[in-house]
Parts: C-alpha cells; structure tokens; sequence
C-alpha cells in the first residue's frame, strides 16, 4: 500500500496530474465539470509550448479573484474518501489556484486583433479558428501586443466568457503569462466518457510564420472592457 501510494504520489508531481473544469471559458471544447489530464512529463525533457496548446498554469496574480469556488455537497465519509484521493492524484482537486487557456502566442510573435474579416493574426497570419464557441466572434477586444521571450499570449476558446490575456493587457508584460507558471499541458479529456477526446494542436497553427526578428509592441488599439471571467 505505501508503495502503490508513493507511486501515485510521484505520478502526480512528475508525469500527469487530473484537473477540475470550474468555469466555462474552455466551452466549447472543454466543458464545465470535465476532467482532463495534463502531461508534466515533457517540460523536463526541455519540451516548449507551442502556439495552439492547452495548457493548465499558476494564476499570475488576481486572474482568479471573484471566482467562488463550487460547494462540496458530498456526505461525511465520502468527502474525506475523494480528499484522500485527491491528495495521492487519483482525484481532481476542486479547488486548485489554476487556470487553463489556450496558447495563442509565444515568445517572439506578434498577436493581433483584428484583421479586415475580424480574425485574430499571429506574425500577421490569419487564424482560422473552429474551436471558437459558436456565436462568439474571435475577439470584441482590439489590440496588439508583441510577446516577450519567455511568455505566451492565451486566450480562452469561449471568448465572450474568458477573462484571459486580453483582459490584463494594461499590467506588466501586456498580459503575457510566465512560462515557467506553466503546470503542463492539456492532452486529453478523461471525464465524461461521452466527452471523451484528445486534445491535439489545430492546424491552423501549423501555418503561422516564425516571427521578425524586430518589432514592437504597439499598444492596445480601443480597448474595450467587459465583464470578466476565468
């Protein structure tokens, strides 16, 4: 038993970790209640995030105030049953000070909004981007934001719903997340079964050039506020 647990327990801080989907700024490819599984594993063989992925990361500072985190209606004994294997990461945890967003940009590119159609550019590519949840449009914020090394630019594929980069542009690093806030990447949804699925780079990443070796960030373009979300 000590050592099934002492396996567990270097499963979860190693190799892969079970998170809890509170909020709907995922939806709708990710969706309220869902389980996914992040890999922690390829970080530490020098692996980097790249443009497309979804990725789970430490909240940078106040992304996550005002969310009330969900009742725990579970009844004596079984409570302390799921807290026990949640600890050991054979449960998710309810309550983890994380986030999970989509990488739009990467140290070097330049993420814009938007072109004459209305879609998000990245190094002045267009995004044709099907996740979006239907009736969102790609972004109701106007901006442009050059991504310092070692930060990414992320978005939520719920856009009307996703208090992410956008929402933080006027802080420190235009609203660019540390890398090494990263926990590791999405790679599947384990739970429902009926929304079971992987969760694989878009191909419309594939064509987005490597970025100039100059440039600047040049401001936010009429930004408008809205309600935030996580």
């Amino acid at each position: 038993m000590v050592v099934a647990l002492c396996i567990a327990l270097l499963l979860k801080t190693f190799l892969v970790q079970a998170f809890f989907i509170p909020s709907g700024s995922m939806e709708q490819t990710i969706r309220i209640g869902d389980r996914v599984l992040v890999d922690k594993l390829t970080p530490w063989f020098g692996a980097k995030v790249e443009r497309g992925d979804v990725v789970v990361f430490k909240d940078p500072g106040g992304w996550l105030k005002g969310e009330a985190a969900q009742p725990d209606q579970d009844p004596a004994g079984i409570k302390q049953i799921k807290e026990a294997l949640t600890f050991i990461g054979l449960l998710p945890s309810a309550d983890e000070q994380d986030l999970i967003k989509r990488v739009v940009g990467v140290g070097g590119d330049t993420v814009k909004c938007c072109d004459a159609r209305g879609r998000v550019t990245v190094n002045g590519a267009p995004l044709d981007e099907p996740y979006v949840s239907p009736g969102n449009a790609p972004s109701e914020i106007r901006f442009e934001v050059h991504v310092p090394k070692g930060r990414l630019f992320v978005m939520g594929d719920h856009r009307a719903n996703s208090a992410d980069s956008r929402y933080h542009l006027d802080e420190a690093f235009d609203g660019t997340i540390d890398e090494n806030g990263v926990v590791g990447q999405a790679v599947v949804i384990a739970w429902p079964f009926d929304h079971w699925r992987r969760l694989e780079q878009p191909a419309t990443f594939l064509t987005v050039p490597d970025p100039a070796r100059t440039g600047r960030r040049r401001g936010l373009l009429g930004r408008r506020r809205g309600t935030a979300f996580a």
